[in-house]
């Protein structure tokens, strides 16, 4: 077991061929034991430079990995390796994880072993556990009666949330999204609307409030109301899923959409219009405002634009795209994301430990300036 490679799954042939086509003395066993998604290289006449050329010229493979011992799967002689291991690559200082992959193997859970050899790593090494951004990682793979163990960068691993990244979600609870509906015909609505629930859900943004300007047609606007329903609980059902926390339900509500600026004319409310001023020109003079706010309202047209007269009581009128018309489904997020980037870029305080407008267990704080 010279390297170990991960493809996406039905990938297996087409990598065993390029892999062979890169060493003519390479044994590639594709799928070994059934398994979908993995290759061994069993033999090969330079494994570093069959490494190098697999990572610069295959990009169907996910990871590759060159073991440094390769031992029967027995618990304790892992734990014994890995642990001498250890001592020769990680220093008192350092941090670590351990990573255990178990294939087409009975008798021990990845979780038992992780815990295993992580007790016995710490002792012998002194170096503390970070499960998040380790500086290095006992990588244990476990392959039916062979286990590859080696020790590898922490820098490698490939992980959504890294050092220098935040929570982006406690910015986007804060925001209220003031979307004018989409009318005009019933099929329209119910299209329009499932895509703006999947969207104000995917942000969990604090509030959606679906804001008509006068009298509509009702049969439209329950038909806009209820897809956008059914785009919330879509989308809620693969976070709940896939989230490592309990992500919220945005609420819906339904104003008049002058009435509702009048309301709330001391918060910030930020129009999403053509006519606006480039959005990275002026964000700089209301961007103290909208980080430290409790709440900020985002107003988004539809067919019909917002008002005008409704600009002289927003706190700044933004061009996305400017000759760019943006689908109704589009501009709110493209603006959601515009503007996390932007405050985030120009250094103002919007991560969660610095003014998210959150209180303790998490909820939306919509309450008014006194």
């Amino acid at each position: 077991m010279m390297l170990i490679v991960k493809t996406p799954l039905g990938m297996e042939a087409l990598v065993k061929s390029k892999i062979e086509l890169l060493d003519s003395e390479a044994i590639v066993s594709q799928s070994p034991h059934g398994l979908k998604g993995i290759l061994i290289v069993e033999k090969c006449s330079d494994p570093e430079r069959l490494l190098r050329l697999i990572n610069e010229e295959v990009p169907e493979v996910e990871r590759a990995v060159r073991p440094a011992v390769v031992v029967p799967t027995d618990v304790n002689l892992i734990l014994e390796v890995a642990t001498s291991l250890s001592r020769e690559r990680i220093a008192p200082h350092e941090s670590f994880a351990v990573r255990t992959h178990r294939r087409a193997h009975r008798g021990f859970t990845s979780i038992e072993l992780n815990a295993k050899v992580g007790a016995s790593v710490q002792q012998a090494t002194g170096a503390r556990v970070d499960l998040e951004n380790p500086d290095k990682i006992v990588s244990i793979e476990v392959v039916g009666e062979r286990t590859a163990i080696t020790i590898l960068e922490g820098k490698t691993e490939l992980r959504k949330m890294g050092p220098m990244k935040s929570s982006s979600w406690k910015f986007f609870n804060r925001l209220s999204v003031i979307q004018m509906p989409y009318l005009g015909s019933v099929e329209g609505a119910r299209e329009v609307g499932r895509r703006i629930g999947r969207f104000v859900q995917t942000f969990e943004v604090g509030e959606l409030v679906i804001a008509p300007m006068s009298s509509v047609e009702a049969r439209e606007l329950a038909t806009f109301i209820d897809a956008v329903f059914e785009g919330i609980t879509s989308r809620l059902e693969v976070q709940r899923r896939s989230y490592g926390r309990r992500p919220k339900e945005v609420a819906v509500r339904v104003q008049d959409l002058y009435q509702l600026v009048l309301e709330r004319r001391f918060e910030p409310i930020v129009v999403f219009e053509p006519e606006g001023e480039q959005i990275y020109r002026m964000l700089p003079e209301v961007a103290q405002r909208i980080s430290t706010a409790r709440r900020v309202n985002l107003l988004f047209g539809s067919r019909e634009g917002i008002p005008k007269g409704v600009f002289r009581l927003a706190t700044a009128v933004f061009d996305l795209c400017p000759d760019v018309t943006l689908p109704t489904e589009l501009a709110a997020p493209a603006a959601l994301i515009a503007l996390y980037n932007l405050l985030k870029r120009e250094g103002y305080g919007i991560d969660p430990s610095t003014g998210s407008g959150a209180d303790e267990e998490g909820d939306q704080c919509h309450e008014h300036p006194k």
